[in-house]
């Protein structure tokens, strides 16, 4: 792997990692543009520069990561109600993902599933958004584990590729009764647990044949890559919630789904 292919694939995967627009489907699709081949070492690169991404939320809501670690201790119960909600959330998709991640991967790790659910969820959230933008729910200290599981379950459709563990997660939290802006916050700090569990995962599995692959240096700017523009996106989310809403994700999906598939019509292969 080029240098530059991992800074663009760096720079994808920061960028789409916590909007609702699938980082996976857009890394599967970049990879393939690249001509970078399909299988063990290509797919854990893909999730291991995921660790950008995970930094770029620590750093930003590191008041709300410290009070869960105040919690943890005993000392902050707020703190600890959340991170036993974001633990409760987690769980359904983890097991989800260990039953059945070898199915998926063999069945729904192309490039035509990506598109499918690029285009209904692009739609889905084109029809809705605005609604979910003008729901009244609750801030993030009203959810209790109970919900969590919930919202856990709405992240278990996430492992279809394209679809978007971002966009698992607002719509179930919104479903919940959070806010869309408590609800967006709940992605991010969710997506801690989610991806800094896949990650580790995938480097303990396939640490070594990543690196016989790509060597070291592909992945330090890969990794550098998602931090910077992870941290870009989720600011840009936050800031321009209030005036676009998600509506604008939907055309983004929509358009990009539409584009690929139209490219695979006419004789690409991706």
């Amino acid at each position: 792997m080029e240098l530059w292919e991992a800074l663009l694939l760096g720079l994808v995967e920061g960028l789409t990692e916590y909007l609702p627009v699938s980082s996976t489907g857009h890394l599967l699709v970049t990879q393939r543009l690249l001509g970078i081949e399909s299988g063990e070492a290509a797919n854990a690169f893909a999730i291991v520069i995921q660790a950008g991404a995970i930094v770029a939320v620590l750093g930003l809501y590191r008041a709300r990561v410290i009070a869960m670690l105040r919690g943890l201790v005993g000392r902050d119960p707020e703190g600890l109600k959340l991170a036993l909600a974001l633990v409760a959330a987690f769980v359904p998709a983890a097991a989800a993902g260990l039953l059945l991640g070898d199915v998926i991967k063999s069945v729904l790790f192309g490039t035509w599933p990506v598109v499918i659910a690029w285009v209904v969820g692009g739609v889905l959230l084109v029809a809705f958004g605005g609604r979910l933008r003008k729901v009244e729910g609750g801030g993030l200290e009203t959810l209790d584990w109970k919900r969590a599981v919930i919202v856990g379950l709405f992240q278990c459709l996430a492992l279809w590729p394209g679809t978007s563990r971002s966009l698992a997660a607002i719509v179930g939290g919104v479903v919940v009764g959070l806010s869309l802006p408590a609800a967006v916050e709940l992605s991010f700090l969710l997506g801690l647990l989610t991806l800094g569990a896949a990650t580790a995962y995938e480097s303990l599995q396939s640490g070594s044949v990543m690196l016989d692959a790509y060597g070291a240096a592909p992945h330090a700017v890969g990794f550098a890559a998602a931090w910077v523009s992870a941290v870009l996106a989720v600011r840009f989310m936050v800031r321009s919630l209030q005036k676009y809403g998600l509506a604008i994700y939907g055309w983004w999906r929509i358009a990009i789904g539409v584009a690929v598939g139209a490219w695979m019509l006419s004789g690409a292969n991706l």
